[in-house]
Formats: structure tokens, sequence, C-alpha cells
């Protein structure tokens, strides 16, 4: 393995574990702190979401491309922006890291490593919500990014926290992240019979965004 890659790799496994051990953390401690009241609790996780993305990207971008995300990695494999044969270990690391960060955050807040969810995420509308919410997602980094790329960091946490709570299903957008919360019982959990449906709509809302906003922009960026 090249140090390049191994480096990538590195930085895509930590980055996604800490974006997960954010996610599942500030889910613990916003429901303890929010007394029942769901609004405020996810309020509070929105926030720390929204945050913990800015700063991974701005501190990793430059090394692995910050994707943390397999349907990221694959748009940009699609689009001949990531290496075909870096494609495979990208998605493999990101969801050992995506597990990883949940078992952390279990680990930090004395909850048993091991878990199970049993919060039940599923129906057209949250399967609806992860396409719409996913193709935001790269609409939000492929469009910024020919703009802007300095603001894609920005750009990818402000939309997340808006779509926390403009979907139904509050954005998981990312099959790493999803098979890693099928592995809390907490507040940010779902039920692991209810993670294929989700993934195929994230998977179906990456295609989509692929197609329509490499039409819109165009496909003549120079390959990396």
């Amino acid at each position: 393995m090249s140090s390049s890659l191994s480096r990538s790799l590195a930085a895509e496994a930590v980055g996604t574990a800490l974006l997960v051990a954010t996610v599942v953390g500030s889910g613990v401690m916003a429901e303890r702190l929010a007394g029942g009241n769901f609004a405020i609790a996810l309020l509070g996780n929105t926030l720390a979401t929204g945050a913990i993305l800015v700063v991974l990207i701005l501190m990793l971008g430059p090394i692995s491309g910050a994707h943390f995300n397999p349907v990221v990695s694959a748009v940009f494999a699609v689009r001949r922006e990531l290496q075909l044969r870096r494609l495979a270990p990208y998605v493999a690391v990101q969801i050992a890291g995506a597990v990883a960060g949940a078992f952390l955050a279990h680990a930090m807040f004395e909850l048993p490593i091991i878990q199970l969810s049993t919060n039940v995420r599923t129906g057209a509308a949250q399967w609806l919500s992860e396409l719409v919410a996913t193709f935001g997602l790269l609409g939000a980094i492929l469009c910024t990014r020919q703009a802007r790329p300095a603001a894609v960091p920005y750009a990818v946490g402000l939309y997340i926290s808006a779509a926390y709570w403009f979907t139904a299903s509050t954005s998981f957008a990312n099959p790493a992240v999803t098979i890693a919360r099928s592995l809390t019982d907490t507040f940010s959990g779902i039920q692991p019979a209810n993670v294929v449906v989700f993934v195929v709509a994230q998977a179906l809302g990456a295609a989509t965004a692929a197609a329509f906003f490499g039409w819109l922009l165009g496909s003549n960026e120079q390959t990396r």
C-alpha cells in the first residue's frame, strides 16, 4: 500500500469515526439534558453534527478529500475524481470507522459497547427523505466545489444541519453512518431491519444527484 493511500485511508477511518462519535455522543448528551423534550434534543444533536462536519472537512479534506461517506466516494469515482482502485478501500474504512465511532461514543458515556437499536425508522416518507437528503448533500458538495471550493466544509455542515429538520428521517444520507447507527440503542439509532432500505434510498439519491448535477455543471473538469 502506498504511503499516500495509507494516509488517505487513515484520514477516512478517523474522520468517519469522529463523525459518528459526535452523532451518537451528542444524541446521548442531548437526550439526557433535554428532559424528554425531543425538539431540544434534536437541536443539540443537529448543532454538534453540523459543527463537526465543518471541522473534519477542514482538517482532513487535503489528505483524503474528507468523504466519510460511501456514496460520496462512489460519485467521485464515477466522475473520475477518485481512482477506482481506491473506492473499495475507502468504503471499507468508512464503515469500519463509523462502527468504531459508535463504540467510542458508548465508551465515553459508560454505555454497553455492543448494542442493537430498537428505534424504528421505516415507511415511504422516511425512504423518500433519505433519497432527498442524499441528493441535496451531493448537490451541495458538487456545486460548491465548482463555485467556491473553500466553502465546501461550511456548505456541507449547514446543509446537514438544515436537513436534520426538513426531512422526516433526520437526514442520515450516509450508508456507513446508517450501519453504525444500527449498533446504538440511543437517540440517534435505527433498527437494523430498517437499514437496507435506507441504504438503497441513499444510493438512489446519490445516483440521481450524480446524473443531474453532472449535467447541470458539465462534465469537463480535469481529472485529478
